[in-house]
């Protein structure tokens, strides 16, 4: 069955890995405020669950009276930097984004994302949540990480996909998590609604 798909996000992660998954997808952006709209004193998994399914209502209701999304499914994702229980978010300067590398310097620390598939027959939401270790940073390497701009526009000032990795010394769960979507996890909740992903055919060799 194949149904319209949303992605109620403007990441370019996020819409690189549905792109990757083989997946036909309509960007629209959600207005949603996830910090300002969630119980900060709920748990991780529980907040960010509660934005993706925020973000997802958004473009839901947005869409819900277009004749061409009528069977649209909505897709909406969160994504969080935990550290000793304390939420990192996006920094809002490079001051504060010194601060949250120095804090993960030689430290694990949780990333959880959310997830929200809204379709008109069901709402299915569910989250993921991945360990990470990053090795002992020096002020030279977080100052010019900051001077690649990459801290400004991700959770717990880093992007494991991109400069960020070097950082990186130990995970456990699933990598794409850390980028912002689980895919395994989302491969499963499509399923749900009858969307099976393409087989990935393997590499053939022709010869040495």
């Amino acid at each position: 069955m194949i149904y319209p798909i949303i992605l109620a996000s403007a990441s370019p992660r996020r819409q690189e890995l549905l792109t990757m998954l083989g997946l036909d997808f309509t960007v629209m952006a959600s207005s949603f405020e996830e910090r300002e709209q969630v119980d900060p004193a709920t748990t991780p998994a529980e907040q960010v669950v509660a934005a993706a399914r925020g973000k997802a209502d958004d473009i839901f209701r947005l869409t819900a009276r277009a004749p061409e999304t009528a069977d649209r499914l909505v897709i909406g994702a969160d994504t969080i930097v935990v550290l000793d229980g304390q939420i990192l978010g996006k920094p809002s300067d490079q001051a504060e984004a010194r601060r949250m590398l120095w804090a993960l310097s030689g430290r694990w620390h949780q990333v959880f994302t959310g997830l929200a598939l809204l379709h008109r027959v069901k709402t299915i939401t569910a989250y993921e949540m991945t360990r990470v270790h990053f090795r002992p940073l020096s002020d030279q390497e977080i100052n010019a990480y900051l001077c690649t701009g990459e801290p400004m526009d991700k959770a717990g000032a880093y992007g494991i996909q991109g400069h960020g990795a070097i950082f990186v010394d130990r995970i456990e769960g699933c990598f794409y998590n850390v980028m912002g979507l689980p895919v395994p996890r989302l491969a499963l909740l499509l399923k749900e609604y009858g969307i099976t992903l393409p087989e990935v055919k393997p590499l053939v060799r022709t010869g040495d």
